[in-house]
Order: C-alpha cells, then structure tokens, then sequence
C-alpha cells in the first residue's frame, strides 16, 4: 500500500492525479480504478477530473461523495441527466432502477436515448454511459419497477433515493419506503415549463402532504409532455439537494417545495410543515 501510494504522490503533479496514471496504477497493482480512486483520495490526492470541484468542495468531502451511494429510480427525462450528474461529480455507487425500455418518443429528451438503443433498457445503456463518463464510479443497473415487495431490497445500503418517477402513486411508495428505512429522498416532477423539488427526511411526511389526494394519478408530464430542457434544470436543483445532504451543509428544500416555471422564470415556495389534509 505504501508503495502504492508514492506512486500515486510521484504522478500526481501539484496534487492531481492524471486518469492515465490513475489507470496505470490499477493494473500495475491489480486493483480496480475504483479502488484507486478511493486510495487516493484517502492520502489527500484528488483525480484531475474533479479539479473544477476543489475550491468548492474539499479532498475529504469529495472522499465521502466517492464512498457515497445513492439510488435514482427512473433512468428516463431526469434520472438520465441525475445519474449523468451524479456519475460526473464522483458519486462513488449509483443504483439506476428502471424496468423500461427506450422508445422513439424518448428521444427529445432522455439523456442516454439514442435512435440505436431504441428496444434497449435504460438501465443497461445507463450502465455503460457511467463507465465511460468515470470508470472509478460503479453503477448496478435494476430493470425492475418499484413495488411493495422490493422497496427494502432496492433500497439496501443507500445513503439517499432520488425521485426519477412519472407516477405520484409510486413517488408516494417511494417516500413510504424511504420513510420505513431511514433514508433522505430528493423528490422532482417535471410537465411541459414547470418543475417541482422537495427533499423529505426521514419523519418528514413530504411527499404525503403534497399529494394528499392524488394517489392514482399520473404525474403531470402525462398532461403537459416535456421539452428537453426542463428534466435538465429540475435534475440538476435535485443533485444540488444531494450533494447538500451527503456532506451536510447548505440548506435543503426541507418542509416546503419549490414550484419552478421556467415560462416565466419565476419560483414560488409552498410549504409543508402543516399537518396532512
């Protein structure tokens, strides 16, 4: 280890680690990239690619995003540009669960679709997006949809769940479960302009107090479709919340929601700390 560890100080000019020598590293010692990632960082070297990271989040915190593992359930609109987003900051587990496949009306806005991987699932194309956006980052890819049944197994050893859904019924069992196991979820929707964000902490009761009636019913993409560029802004507020919560700092969108229109760029904050209706 010692050795391994002058090796990475002696290729690792003003504190930065190339990926190349990342990579050599890895054979030469027979380990993962992973693993090197995690070694050294834990000797005080950052990777060159988080370089555009440190002057906002530390060597240390960039080591507890990497031993990080978070859940994104729904690889389409927003879980795409989450899991692209969370892959790139140096989440170090992602768990994309997802049962679909790609279709061509995809195609206007899900990250990974492309008209070759139309039949494909989304949680295999999201897989080998991972690998080659940050190969030290390890993506388990689920196709299969959320349920009574596999809540907790999904869920197993995840620091948060992050909301990808198109299903207020399955956002609610998402919360439940999230709820039962102690785990911080970020919740998105997006429909047409408009966005949603909330976090919800364990005890929180969020999602159930913004969808007190609603249940059975679809999200409201359903009705208003989605451009291309509104699951990219609402993912992007979600994996800030992410972020926020791992390293505890900042100040989630706990107890209240922010409604986003980016028709006419304004923001409106409900709250949510009343009792349920």
């Amino acid at each position: 280890m010692r050795e391994l560890v002058q090796f990475l100080h002696d290729r690792s000019p003003d504190g930065l680690l190339p990926l190349s020598a990342q990579i050599e590293a890895a054979g030469r010692y027979g380990l993962t990239v992973s693993r090197v990632e995690e070694i050294a960082l834990t000797g005080n070297i950052l990777p060159a690619r988080y370089q555009r990271n440190r002057e906002m989040i530390s060597i240390r915190q960039q080591l507890t995003l990497f031993r990080s593992r978070v859940a994104v359930l729904g690889c389409g609109g927003l879980g795409g540009y989450i899991i692209e987003e969370l892959a790139r900051l140096g989440i170090g587990g992602i768990v994309a669960v997802d049962p679909d496949v790609f279709q061509e009306h995809n195609l206007n806005r899900q990250l990974f679709s492309t008209p070759d991987r139309l039949g494909e699932k989304k949680v295999e194309a999201a897989a080998r997006r991972v690998a080659a956006v940050n190969p030290a980052v390890t993506l388990r890819p689920v196709a299969e949809a959320l349920d009574e049944r596999n809540g907790a197994e999904l869920l197993r050893g995840v620091d948060v769940a992050v909301d990808g859904l198109d299903s207020i019924s399955v956002r609610l069992l998402l919360a439940e479960t999230c709820d039962t196991l102690g785990i911080p979820m970020v919740h998105g929707a997006i429909g047409g302009w408009y966005g949603r964000l909330a976090t919800q902490f364990p005890g929180d009761r969020t999602l159930q107090r913004l969808y007190p009636r609603n249940r059975g019913l679809p999200g409201i993409e359903v009705n208003l479709g989605n451009p291309s560029f509104t699951p990219a802004v609402i993912a992007g507020f979600e994996v800030a919340e992410v972020v926020k919560i791992l390293l505890n700092i900042g100040e989630p969108v706990r107890n209240r929601c922010l409604s986003i229109d980016l028709y006419h760029l304004a923001m409106d904050e409900i709250s949510l700390s009343g009792d349920e209706t």
